[in-house]
């Protein structure tokens, strides 16, 4: 039997109406900065400036030395916050309270004002002045570094505890160390979970990076502070340096995405991320406050 029943699919009147307002408001925004007192052929000539580009060469080296630092300390913290020695224990647990503890612009001060508590650097066999030692660019890399690691720690202990504690059990029963288990069995597989988050942190501490310009570490703000500082166009050498950020940061994203499809193989789809997720996490959902 036939029926003449229809289904009517169900109208989304809220979803237009605040999809209107929304492209309402993005236009007032953009017309807003093309009508303001916005010199637009600076923002062009100065796109492409040598010293910018020179200091979002900075920019990437302190992100990419400080992700470096922080992986490393990562590894090594969250290998003794899970030690049967309550020492290591309680040594990591101490490092992460005080790194995580403490805004990340502090301790950049501190790094970078250090001669004040220790003016010479003795080896024994030399000194050295602690001005020369603590440039800004090794202040900046202490200071981020160091930071990162803290937040690695608990990121990488994350992921060892996502493997069954039963292969470590089994490893040990075949004859290999903790240690060598660790290395070749556990972390491997941790990488899974490790990775997604570590993205995060790449491109939270590119951004983080533009702290470093309040000790004179020439990055890409600091750049174009020093460039507005004499011609006086604030926001147009702002607005360079926010274009080159989301570009590094678009990239960075899809980047990203590729690598986490690479250890996600194997595992179910719902694992894995797209484009968009990855970069509404970078761009729009990013924690980054809690560092500042």
């Amino acid at each position: 039997m036939e029926t003449n029943d229809k289904i009517i699919p169900l109208r989304h009147y809220g979803r237009w109406v605040s999809g209107a307002i929304l492209i309402a408001l993005l236009g007032l925004i953009v017309n807003a900065f093309i009508v303001g007192q916005i010199d637009w052929p600076v923002v062009g000539k100065f796109f492409f400036s040598p010293a910018l580009i020179r200091g979002l060469g900075n920019t990437i080296l302190i992100t990419v030395c400080s992700m470096i630092v922080g992986l490393i300390l990562g590894v090594v913290f969250a290998v003794m916050r899970l030690s049967k020695n309550p020492v290591t224990r309680w040594f990591s647990g101490l490092y992460i309270w005080l790194f995580r503890g403490t805004p990340v612009y502090l301790q950049l001060l501190i790094w970078f004002n250090l001669a004040l508590i220790f003016p010479i650097v003795n080896l024994g066999f030399a000194e050295y002045r602690m001005v020369d030692v603590m440039t800004p660019f090794v202040a900046a890399l202490f200071g981020l570094g160091l930071n990162e690691g803290a937040y690695m720690t608990e990121i990488v202990r994350s992921g060892i505890l996502s493997v069954d504690k039963g292969q470590v059990d089994a490893a040990t029963t075949l004859g290999m160390t903790r240690l060598t288990a660790m290395r070749r069995i556990v972390l491997p597989q941790a990488m899974r979970v490790i990775v997604p988050p570590v993205g995060n942190e790449f491109i939270g501490l590119l951004k983080t990076s533009s702290m470093a310009s309040a000790i004179a570490f020439t990055e890409l703000l600091h750049r174009a502070q020093l460039i507005y500082f004499v011609n006086a166009k604030v926001m147009e050498l702002l607005i360079v340096a926010t274009g080159w950020y989301l570009i590094v940061v678009t990239l960075l994203s899809f980047f990203q995405v590729g690598i986490e499809r690479r250890f996600n193989r194997g595992h179910s789809f719902s694992a894995r991320r797209s484009l968009f997720a990855v970069f509404k996490s970078n761009v729009l959902g990013k924690k980054q406050q809690g560092r500042a």
